[in-house]
């Protein structure tokens, strides 16, 4: 053991020595490193043509580069948001929305459980969901990079995820649809959010027969209020318009002088239910039987002020304004629309509405001035069975443009006039303008596009430059991976007068249907947390642990352990409880330094957590299993990762301690502590190095680097405590005790110095300058 320790810190030191020796050489090296190939060569042999080459040079992105845009799409079935990157379509996070997922612990310690938790509807858990439409927070009309929404179309809920730190932070239950389709759509300042129903039925969950449809069955909206200071829904102040038994589905908030209005399509405005079991023709035959569907044009802005009045009424507590009201208070009228649309897209100017349905070849642009005069006016071609007034579908268009078959979503271009439209049956893209009504150019998608977004696309200053096209199917795209193929997204290049595909990027992450991507600059996450923070309420965490604070309390059968996690040890590192104890186990990170995450778990018990810099958070379990079961970080996080180690020992009912021995007290000898003391010596000569190489540079002007010297002044701190005890171990001739303190002292250092190397790599990598 004495050799294998001795052969340990030689190694360190040469390791210590080589990096330097590699940072030194690197740049020096690379210039004369040969080519194997030239670019012609590899053009030549992987069969690669102009066109090619210059696709791959608009989406490279170097190494240590960034992208100009962060997209998150919907992960439908997987219940979570996928962030990448534009140009690149590099994957860089799946956000945990309404499934468990273990990385990064959501589900599993109780903090996000009971975020989860918050999701139960009839006190079911429902550990998953189907993602449909994230969108992110507006100020003025514009992305704002603050918080994200996102539904649940199976079951009909909301959830918000700050983006101060990309974790879903709540989740609301509709508490009167039976499922919800159309949401989130937000409000230009983001004060309300839209979540519409889909599949009619009588509201709050009562029972009716199908025989009573008309009567019982019903649509809506709701109104999300958003509280921004506290970065939550404030289901109090929520309200819904109640509708007809359409099967409402898209929306959106009106801009500039529509900004009063809001906007919701629908499809099966024939009320019809099938029942194939029962001789019927099926419901798609009868839910696309009439030319015409309806877009509904809502007065949102005096709903709210009808909401608050004895008007409205209360369902399961929920705030609804009955239909009658509605009608009776102007709130809702409707406009014929083509039939089976998917998408109300208000351009960002606020002037016109575009609306396209997939069993019509033209997408259809409404002019909001003939609207609001008709409205003004009262000029209605007729009403429909619930006595809602109906505009004249002709009246109100200004446009309607041929633009191929299945038209189905919009977004607009940062050229005013220009729009983009999917065509799913002919699996293209069309660019045309809504203000001349013409096609300008269409290009081909592999296959069948659902959605489609470009950059701020449905803000009132669209940026240009990229398209994503989301696509239902790959068929021929990647390699065969079985029956289940994954979902594509393409790149295309908007920046010209000819559409390019840039980029086909497989998706294997459940089924994505809509996606935003905003300005890479406006998101500002943050890079640790303040120490003892719940992440999921953004307080401090009354289980928050300081160093030399972590301790074992029992009270009867619970137990309580209040412990830390830093490199590379967990305190406590043995934990001892009885057979049937109720465990809670609170940690906290100490870390400081930027993604030094840990993890941790306990062997068989299903307890498994992620801590990053400063979060404190908390795993529970009945230990009503006896036996020895060991615990690590699960997140490699320093040389001595697999070290960080302990164990949970739980006794067995009855039983009578036995003393043992762990290990000789005579196991390491002065020699031992001297050659420990004279590593430690030349390791803090390689730290003050690294520290007069970063002080002698412009280091504060790097506020990465500042944070890294923060950590390893925080590791650096720690060696005067652990080298007095080494040092009085001495005196007392406890060789032991005294080689092991030494060892610690030692450990800190290291930590120091690798904090400090990867500082002194980052300020070589970007710059820096000495400072004279």
């Amino acid at each position: 053991m004495v050799i294998g320790h001795r052969e340990e810190s030689s190694r360190v030191r040469r390791l210590f020595g080589l990096l330097f020796m590699v940072s030194s050489l690197a740049l020096v090296l690379a210039p004369i490193a040969p080519a194997t190939e030239t670019l012609q060569e590899v053009l030549k042999r992987r069969g690669l043509g102009p066109t090619d080459l210059l696709a791959a040079a608009k989406t490279y992105v170097p190494t240590g580069g960034r992208d100009e845009f962060i997209a998150f799409a919907s992960g439908g079935q997987s219940g979570h948001i996928i962030v990448y990157g534009i140009p690149s379509m590099r994957i860089l996070k799946y956000i945990a929305v309404f499934t468990p997922e273990p990385w990064q612990a959501y589900g599993f310690d109780d903090e996000s459980k009971a975020v989860l938790a918050e999701g139960r509807i009839n006190g079911k858990d429902l550990n998953w969901g189907d993602v449909h439409h994230p969108a992110l927070s507006e100020t003025n009309g514009d992305y704002d990079g603050e918080f994200l929404f996102t539904n649940d179309k199976a079951n009909p809920r909301l959830a918000v995820i700050d983006l101060d730190d990309f974790e879903t932070k709540q989740i609301v239950v509709n508490p009167i649809y039976q499922n919800a389709h159309g949401g989130a759509f937000v409000s230009n300042n983001t004060e309300y959010i839209i979540e519409a129903a889909q599949l009619p039925a009588p509201l709050g969950g009562d029972y009716a027969p199908l025989e009573q449809f008309n009567e019982k069955y019903r649509g809506g909206v709701t109104y999300w209020k958003f509280n921004r200071e506290e970065g939550r829904i404030d289901p109090d102040k929520a309200f819904s318009i109640e509708l007809p038994p359409y099967s409402q589905d898209l929306s959106d908030f009106g801009k500039g002088p529509s900004e009063s209005y809001s906007f919701t399509n629908s499809f099966c405005s024939e009320r019809y239910v099938g029942g194939i079991e029962r001789g019927r023709p099926p419901f798609e035959a009868g839910c696309s039987a009439k030319d015409t569907d309806y877009l509904h044009v809502i007065n949102w802005r005096k709903a709210i002020e009808v909401a608050g009045s004895k008007k409205a009424i209360k369902i399961n507590g929920h705030t609804v304004i009955p239909l009658d009201v509605a009608v009776s208070e102007g709130l809702v009228v409707l406009i014929p629309e083509p039939k089976s649309p998917h998408g109300i897209d208000v351009s960002p100017d606020g002037k016109y509405m575009v609306v396209s349905g997939k069993l019509d070849s033209h997408t259809y642009v409404f002019s909001w001035a003939k609207i609001k005069a008709a409205i003004d006016s009262k000029d209605y071609a007729d009403k429909d069975a619930y006595g809602i007034p109906i505009l004249d579908m002709k009246k109100m268009l200004h446009a309607q443009v041929p633009l191929g078959l299945g038209p189905l979503h919009s977004q607009f271009d940062s050229a005013p006039g220009i729009a983009y439209t999917s065509l799913y049956v002919d699996s293209m893209v069309a660019r045309w303008s809504y203000t001349e009504g013409k096609l300008l150019d269409r290009i081909p998608i592999h296959y069948n596009i659902g959605h489609l977004m470009t950059m701020h696309g449905d803000t009132v200053k669209p940026r240009g430059k990229y398209l994503v096209s989301l696509n239902k199917l790959a068929i021929d795209r990647f390699n065969p991976v079985g029956p289940l193929h994954p979902q594509n997204h393409q790149l295309i290049d908007i920046a010209g007068d000819k559409m390019q595909l840039l980029y086909d990027m497989p998706l294997p992450l459940g089924e994505p249907h809509y996606t935003v991507a905003i300005e890479a600059g406006l998101l500002k996450p943050r890079i640790r947390y303040k120490s003892g923070t719940n992440t999921r309420t953004g307080l401090i965490s009354p289980f928050k642990t300081r160093a030399g604070e972590e301790r074992i309390e029992r009270k009867g059968t619970n137990v309580e352990v209040f412990g830390t996690l830093i490199r590379s040890h967990i305190t406590p590192e043995i934990i001892e409880v009885n057979e049937g104890d109720d465990v809670t186990i609170h940690l906290t990170n100490m870390e400081r330094a930027e993604d030094q995450t840990h993890g941790f778990t306990i062997s068989k018990y299903g307890v498994n957590g992620s801590w990053e810099p400063g979060k404190t958070a908390s795993v529970s379990f009945k230990a009503d299993v006896a036996g020895v079961f060991p615990f690590y970080c699960t997140e490699f996080c320093s040389a001595l990762h697999l070290e960080m180690e302990g164990y949970l020992l739980v006794k067995p009912k009855g039983y009578k301690a036995k003393v043992g021995k762990l290990m000789p007290k005579d196991e390491y000898s002065k020699a031992d502590y001297e050659k420990q003391v004279t590593t430690n010596i030349e390791t803090q000569k390689v730290i003050d190095q690294v520290v007069g190489f970063i002080t002698s540079q412009n280091y504060q002007d790097f506020p990465d680097v500042v944070a890294l010297v923060e950590d390893a002044t925080d590791q650096l701190g720690k060696v005067p405590d652990v080298k007095k005890k080494a040092e009085e171990a001495a005196k007392q001739g406890n060789w032991h005790s005294a080689t092991l303190w030494a060892g610690q002292w030692w450990q800190y250092q290291v930590k120091a110095a690798d904090i400090g190397l990867r500082a002194k790599t980052y300020l070589e990598q970007h710059g820096s300058k000495t400072v004279k």
